[in-house]
């Protein structure tokens, strides 16, 4: 007899499937300029590297921003906010060959430093990436990219250690189908096992 011939009436076994959560919703920049550009709602994004720093995002192909982003080989990932939470979920549910996100959802677009394509004024966090390597896995294609820059709010950096505040900005997740602000603060990395006076 093995595990699963076991009963367990506290779990039910379902089939695979995208349970993994909660997830950042961000909005995924993409274009030649701020006049030739789009943004695309993401949730499927996350590091994959710390040195050199990188990450990926899946993308349907059907999209209208995945051929922009095929082209280019790149993209800029903008955090998003709880203010920002009626544009991003606005941006992922209508198509920019229909309209312009940028006067839909009052976002303003702003030139990209490292990258051709814009940032998001009102993001807290905007992250410059170049597409490494494209991963076709069936419903969604993985671009993996590297970080080339990382643009900071000032308002949300601590003028004492100079580092990004995290709890300020009211960080939007995504959560099988909903959207949530971050919630309280519990601890640093680490915390569980620092030594205390």
């Amino acid at each position: 007899m093995n595990n699963l011939d076991i009963p367990n009436p506290d779990r039910q076994s379902w089939r695979p499937g995208t349970m993994l959560y909660p997830l950042p919703a961000v909005l995924v920049t993409c274009g030649t300029s701020v006049e030739n550009s789009n943004m695309i709602t993401v949730a499927w994004t996350g590091t994959i590297c710390s040195d050199p720093a990188m990450l990926y995002i899946s993308v349907r192909p059907s999209r209208h921003s995945y051929p922009i982003i095929k082209e280019t080989m790149e993209f800029t990932v903008n955090l998003t906010t709880a203010a920002m939470a009626r544009a991003t979920d606005w941006a992922g549910v209508r198509s920019g060959s229909q309209y312009n996100k940028w006067a839909e959802t009052g976002l303003t677009p702003m030139p990209g430093q490292l990258n051709a394509c814009p940032y998001i004024k009102e993001s807290p966090l905007s992250i410059e990436c170049k597409v490494k390597q494209i991963i076709s896995l069936g419903t969604h294609d993985m671009f993996i990219a590297e970080v080339v820059n990382v643009l900071a709010d000032s308002q949300y950096i601590n003028p004492e250690t100079g580092a990004f505040d995290m709890a300020r900005p009211g960080m939007l997740v995504y959560c099988h189908g909903g959207y949530y602000e971050m919630g309280d603060f519990i601890g640093r990395f680490g915390f569980s096992v620092k030594k205390t006076r």
